[in-house]
């Protein structure tokens, strides 16, 4: 009777420590902080102060959620259907997007080109906040070494990441994370070329752009390369 009542408290006990929220998961850290960071920003956007605005936003990534443990998301793709983003097994990059949000003049070919160059190191994601049907088309103009998700209020099992990434940060938003979804960095926006740029400028500054961003997945990739051929 003894082990049968030490059993049960073990079990309890190991319960109730998984029903605990993980504190460095970025879902914990976002809420926990994004009361404030939305009034500062606010307070900015009213002052027409975009400077400072930028200045709040690398903040907060810098200060609280590089580092933390993005959730292990289930996407819907278009070609691959119900996928978690840990099976991809390697550093990832997901920038949010939504269908009325026009790409700028050479971004999607850069990602494109991007994406072909690192497609063995990096998983590109393009994730539409948007109804399947909305985004098919532009969809097909990303290439085969780029999933392309979906995910929308109205669908009741994307209710967190809409809540956590949507509802939070914004979009587009870039979300640079390790094989173990550990989160390296955050980047908000774009490059934007003016509407009287050539393609090829527009082009380079959106290649630039991303491939900035990467640079961080890549680093890491390569320390922990490092580290596993001297352990």
């Amino acid at each position: 009777m003894k082990i049968l009542h030490i059993t049960i408290l073990s079990f309890i006990f190991i319960f109730s420590a998984n029903c605990q929220e993980n504190k460095n998961s970025f879902n914990y850290v976002i809420k926990t902080n994004i009361k404030k960071y939305n009034l500062e920003s606010n307070q900015a956007f009213e002052n027409n102060d975009s400077e400072k605005g930028q200045i709040l936003f690398d903040s907060l990534v810098s200060n609280h959620l590089i580092g933390t443990d993005f959730e292990d998301y289930t996407i819907k793709s278009f070609d691959k259907k119900k996928i978690k983003l840990s099976s991809f097994n390697k550093p990832i990059f997901i920038l949010t997007y939504a269908s009325w949000c026009i790409p700028s003049k050479g971004e999607i070919p850069a990602l494109n080109k991007l994406a072909q160059k690192y497609a063995n190191d990096v998983q590109f994601v393009i994730l539409f906040w948007d109804k399947k049907h909305t985004v098919k088309k532009i969809a097909r103009k990303f290439n085969h070494n780029i999933t392309v998700c979906y995910a929308n209020e109205s669908y009741k099992n994307d209710a967190s990441i809409v809540a956590n990434l949507k509802h939070t940060l914004g979009f587009p938003t870039s979300y640079f994370l390790d094989e173990k979804l550990k989160v390296i960095n955050i980047k908000r926006g774009g490059a934007q070329p003016d509407n009287k740029s050539s393609y090829v400028k527009a082009y380079t500054m959106n290649y630039n752009n991303f491939r900035e961003g990467l640079g961080s997945l890549l680093i890491e990739k390569n320390i922990s390369k490092e580290q596993l051929s001297t352990n």
